[in-house]
Formats: C-alpha cells, structure tokens, sequence
C-alpha cells in the first residue's frame, strides 16, 4: 500500500525532533535527566512530545479529508453508473414498448387488409341488393355492370361498392330512397347490420393498436367509413326487428331468387 506523503512528511519530522529531543538531554546530561523528580520528568516529556501529538493530529486531519473526498467521489461514480443503468434500463423499456407495438400494429395492418375485403363483399351485396336491374330488384345496376364491379372488388380495389353506395347516396336527395337502400327489406338490413358490425370489430382493433387514433382517423374517413357513418343513421330510424343483428343475422344469404 502506497503510504500517503503526508505521512512520510511526519514520520521525517518526528525523527528529526526526537534527533534534537534526543541531542538536547545529552548536552543537559543524561544523568540529571533521569534524576528528575517524576513531576518534573512528566512536565518535561508532556512539554516535549505535545508538538509531535499537535503535528500528527494535523496530518491525521488532512489524512481523513482525502478519505472523505475519496469516499464522495466514489459515492459520485456510484451514482454515475445508477444514473447511466437507469437510463439504459428506461431505454430498453421504451425499446420493448416500441416493439411490442409494432407488432400490435403490424398484427392490425394485416388483419385490416381481410377485413376491408370483407366490408368490400359485404357491400357489394347490399348495393346489389337494392340496385342489380333484375326481376327482383328495381335498380339500375345491368349485369354487365354488377360483373364489371366485382371483377374490381377480386383485383383489391375492397372499397369499389362503397363508393358506389356514396354516389348513390349522393345523387338521392330522398330521405325514403336512402333509409330504403339499407334497411327496406330483411336482406338488405342484414347486409347493412354486417357491415356495421364487422366495421365495429375493425374500429376497436384500431384503437387497441394505435394510441394516437392515426388507424380510426383512417378508418372513418375512407369509403368503407363514410358508408358505415351513413348506415348507423338510418340504423337509428329502423324498427328493432330490422335494426338488431340478433333479430336479422349476419350470415350471407346467396340463393338464386325462387330456391328453397
């Protein structure tokens, strides 16, 4: 252990001064030295070794200072290296939680794409259902056409029927002709309660992946969100025989007109 220079300064100046110490009671005599009365003896060594006790005391002093500072600065690193694995282990968290919702929104981005192509048949049903110019329906929509569309739903364009379904809207001022397109027949409030309600299911995965809201702003504001605001209005003024999925079901019905 490397002794501090302090301590080399006073074991030096203890050995010089106990040289002179040592020096003076010759030139006095050593005999008339240990002659002394025990009083006088003790007066004289208490007088004698007080500078050494006072300068050992000093550099005692400044010895536990340099302990002291020592002990703070290694209590300063300590706090450094809590500071710093603090952070890491903030950093890390952040990272875990980042990842994790990446996955969630991944997991989101890639159920959503399933599910807007079933928004987009089941509005393809709907609109059929009312529009298709057949012996059952009073529509406007030719074979041709109708063919024409879902040939562009099968190539991924899943809100192709819901745009028509707001051109429709669009162009049919008549409250009666529109709450009619969703909820005028059993089928077609069955279609429109589908749609509202896999379009639901779809709202509340966006929000469970996307605190911010950024994938039900989406949501709501494209074709299948617009149709889906559209539909719950005249939901609301349908009876609840019509209006309850419970009552209507949510299954496809794709029977050819006058089959069993």
């Amino acid at each position: 252990m490397k002794l501090d220079w302090r301590v080399w300064l006073g074991v030096g100046a203890t050995a010089v001064y106990l040289l002179l110490a040592l020096a003076y009671v010759v030139a006095q005599g050593f005999e008339e030295f240990i002659s002394l009365p025990a009083d006088n003896l003790g007066s004289f060594l208490e007088g004698a070794f007080a500078p050494l006790a006072f300068l050992w005391l000093v550099i005692g002093y400044f010895l536990q200072q340099r302990e002291l500072h020592e002990a703070s600065r290694a209590l300063r690193a300590q706090h450094e290296e809590i500071r710093i694995a603090n952070r890491q282990t903030a950093l890390q968290t952040e990272s875990l939680k980042a990842s994790e919702v990446h996955a969630r929104q991944q997991a989101y981005v890639e159920l959503a794409g399933q599910i807007r192509a079933q928004l987009g048949a089941i509005a393809g049903l709907l609109y059929i259902s009312s529009q298709a110019a057949d012996a059952d329906a009073d529509g406007t929509v030719s074979v041709e056409e109708q063919g024409r569309l879902f040939k562009e739903l099968s190539a991924n364009d899943t809100e192709v029927f819901s745009r028509e379904i707001i051109y429709f809207y669009q162009l049919t001022p008549d409250e009666s002709l529109r709450y009619d397109f969703f909820y005028g027949t059993p089928i077609r409030a069955r279609h429109s309660n589908h749609f509202a309600q896999t379009f639901e299911n779809l709202l509340k995965r966006a929000e469970e992946a996307d605190e911010e809201y950024v994938f039900r702003n989406a949501l709501l504001y494209n074709a299948h969100g617009i149709v889906y605001r559209i539909l719950i209005d005249y939901r609301e003024q349908a009876p609840p025989e019509l209006s309850s999925p419970e009552t209507t079901g949510t299954y496809f019905d794709l029977r050819l007109p006058g089959e069993d």
